[in-house]
Parts: structure tokens; sequence; C-alpha cells
């Protein structure tokens, strides 16, 4: 058997030839972008259960939904990122969720109060402002440029140490969690990130910004080389609105269908899974417009090629309505092109927003009609359709018969509810037993109450 020898110059080729190289380190990366990189304090006010009801017996029973309460201060830590001279700072929304106040600690341990432009739990980002000039702020990127293996910098505060720097690889891409309509589409690193780390700065070797930390994948709360980063393309958009003080909109398709896996790429005739089966079509919406038909196959948005509707949820949220997007696909396994005008969701019916009141099993309960605005607010798909429950009041009734967030009033008695109104109706009533049916995440459950 033959042996072929590499010639000596190519082994040389893989260590250092020169103390210069010897010393090379991203020292100089972390000087020019650790500055930008912020601690953020936030004062939360946390109600929590007393009582009787805070043992695990009656738990089973009630939940967290009964007992007296009491309210404590909690303080939480991240990190978050500079943006602007001026003191637009970028975070993440769990960070900041429900803080009365916001401290922002800069790396030279000067204190700032922060005021919140944005929050949107959907992305997991909070937009904040202090009142400074002259800051050293990062250089965003472009995440659509990020490949698989390039290496990256996390920064951040991890369990409160001070700034650390670790280093890493891009694992992997368009990593999606969340719900249905969540507009996630995550950079997965295996720098180290742990608690602390979160709203921090994940870095290429150009110094730039290309996405900010949020998440871990752990069983211990610790970093098992498993971690998120929200890519930069999205930060950039939700800046904007914050920025301008505008509300926060993003397009809609109108679309439902099925994501397009090996199998049924076969009954397609399709060369390789991927992209979206059209299912269902909102009428009048943007791809109702399009002349986008049932059974079509949608296969790329613009210039980029997708794998699920998570995928073409997130091209779609770098978009503002007004804008005109390119699909591509097939029909009948022919190529088709559709050109769609984006549109924001309609609130169609208004959403009237009203609280139960009277002695009936919902008293208390705060309800609005499902819309497509809504629906794309609270995560639902946007053919979802009823009453649902947005909020309950403290001792109301509604929680004593059971009732949650989130729960869809499909019918109560003989009355097919599709609006509130006929939600008032029923209860204005006063009948001596109520027969409900609801949906509760997917799943309808009957009750009755007298």
């Amino acid at each position: 058997m033959l042996i072929a020898f590499l010639p000596l110059t190519a082994y040389a080729q893989k260590v250092p030839q020169s103390r210069e190289e010897v010393n090379l380190s991203f020292a100089p990366l972390v000087k020019k972008t650790a500055s930008s990189v912020v601690n953020i304090y936030a004062k939360k006010i946390v109600t929590e259960r007393t009582g009787l009801f805070v043992d695990p017996f009656f738990k089973q029973f009630f939940g967290n939904q009964l007992g007296p309460t009491r309210k404590s201060i909690q303080n939480s830590l991240g990190s978050g990122v500079i943006l602007s001279a001026d003191g637009v700072i970028v975070t993440n929304a769990h960070v900041i969720d429900n803080a009365e106040e916001i401290v922002v600690v800069l790396d030279n341990g000067r204190e700032y109060q922060a005021e919140l432009l944005l929050q949107d739990s959907r992305t997991d980002l909070a937009i904040l402002k202090i009142d400074a000039d002259k800051l050293s702020f990062a250089v965003l990127g472009d995440s659509d440029d990020v490949e698989i293996g390039d290496l990256v910098l996390a920064i951040g505060n991890p369990f409160s140490v001070g700034q650390t720097v670790t280093s890493g690889i891009v694992s992997a891409l368009a990593r999606a969690t969340g719900g249905l309509s969540d507009y996630r589409s995550f950079i997965q690193t295996d720098a180290a990130i742990n608690p602390g780390n979160s709203g921090g700065a994940l870095i290429d070797v150009d110094g730039k910004l290309i996405g900010i930390n949020t998440a871990i994948y752990s069983r211990t709360g610790e970093s098992l080389g498993i971690g998120f980063a929200v890519p930069v393309n999205m930060v950039r958009i939700v800046v904007d609105y914050a920025v301008r003080g505008e509300e926060l909109v993003r397009p809609w398709t109108g679309l439902g269908g099925q994501e397009i896996d090996w199998n049924l790429a076969q009954a397609l005739d399709l060369e390789y899974p991927g992209g979206v089966l059209v299912e269902n079509i909102y009428p009048d919406s943007p791809g109702d417009k399009a002349g986008i038909q049932e059974q079509d196959v949608i296969v790329q948005i613009d210039d980029y090629s997708f794998d699920s509707a998570q995928d073409l949820r997130f091209r779609l949220a770098l978009k503002k309505p007004g804008e005109r997007v390119v699909l591509k696909g097939f029909r009948d396994g022919k190529a088709k092109i559709w050109r769609m005008a984006l549109e924001a969701p309609p609130e169609k019916p208004k959403r009237n927003s009203t609280e139960i009141k009277g002695k009936n099993i919902l008293q208390g309960a705060i309800l609005e009609n499902l819309s497509p605005k809504v629906n794309d607010e609270i995560g639902k798909s946007v053919f979802a359709t009823g009453v649902i429950i947005r909020g309950i009041k403290d001792q109301a009734l509604a929680l004593r018969f059971g009732f949650r967030l989130g729960d869809i009033l499909l019918k109560i008695n003989n009355t097919d509810i599709k609006t509130v109104r006929d939600v008032v109706r029923a209860t204005n009533a006063k009948p001596e037993s109520y027969n409900v049916t609801i949906d509760r995440n997917g799943k309808k459950i009957q009750q009755s109450f007298r």
C-alpha cells in the first residue's frame, strides 16, 4: 500500500509562522465593540399568591387564580447593545418585561434611566432610549450574509460577573421556536451564552453586529453550547418602527398551508422537499388578490428559498405594508410567479373590547372579537374566528368558573358566538344554567354551569 506524505511546507502552513501570527487574537474586535454593550437592570413588581392556595394540593384544583396576593420587588439583569450615538439601545423583551424601572449601565460605570420605546414579544426584542450623546455604538452587519461555520463573538454580562466575551462559530441558521405566528428565525451558535447574556451582542470577525443573544438550550440554566440570537436584519426593522414612534405592523398574506416534507414532495412530483402547499386563502387578502389558489406550491419569496411556513413568516416580517414581493412556485407541476402587494392585516370585525358585568359566569372577563389583526397580535391562525378572552379582572366570577386567558368562546346555550354582542345578549338573558363550548389551545371543551 502506498502512503502519500505531504511536504513539510504543507504542515508548516498549519502553524503560526511568525511572532505576529502567534499574537493574533480577537482583542482588536473586542476593543472596537465592547463599549457598545451595556448592562440592563429591570425592577419589576411581582404579584404572588399567599396563604392556603399556595399549597400544591390546592394548586392542582385552582392553579394560581384564587387566594390572597402580595406584591414584591424583583430585579432582573440582562445586557443590551447601543445602536446610535444618541442612546438608542436594543435588548430582549423578556429582560424588561413588566418592568417599573429600567436602568442602563455603560461600560464606564455611568448609569441612566431608560425609556421604553417599543417592546415586541414576538421577536423578543425591546428598544430603549437613554438621554445621552456621543456614545460608542455597534455597526450593523447583514445577517443574510452569515454562513454556518463563521467565527463569532458573544459579548454580555453573564451571572452578573461583569462584561464577558466568549467565542465560537455559527452552528446553524433559521432555527425556529415559538408558536404558530412567531416571527423568529434564530442564528444558532456554540459561543457560551449564560443567564445575563440576554440582549447582548453577537458579532462577526469584522466587528459588526449580526445578532442579539436571546436564549439558550439547557437543562441546568447554564450554557451547553447551544445558544440563539435574533438576526440583526430583524433588529433593523423593529428599531426603525421604534425611533419613528410608529406601531409595529407586519404584513400578512392571508394564506394557510402545509409544509412540504419528503413524502408530500414525492406526491406533488417535486424534486426536493421545502416550501408550502396552500390549503386555505382568506377572501380579499393579499394572497387572494395576487391570484394564488388552493393547492399551489410556494417555494421562494423574492430571492430567498424557504423550507417552512416559519421561514416565510420571517421573510415577510422583514417587509412593511405597502411593499411588494415576488413569490415563486408551482401550479399543477408548472412553474408559476405571483406578484403580491403587502398589506396590514385588517381589523374586521372591530375588536370591540368589552368587560362583561353583572352576576353571570363571565363576570370580569374582557372580551374581543377575533380578526386577522387581533389574530396576528396574539399568535392565532389568521382563520380563527369567534370571541376571545383577552383579560380577566382579579376576583372575577369568570376565574371562579374556570375560564382562562386565551379561551375562545364558541357557543353559550343555543347561541353560536360570533361577536362580543352575542356574548352580552347570552349573559344578559340570565338563564338558570349555562352550557358553554370553548376552544382552549386548539381543544374544544364543553362545560355546564348552574
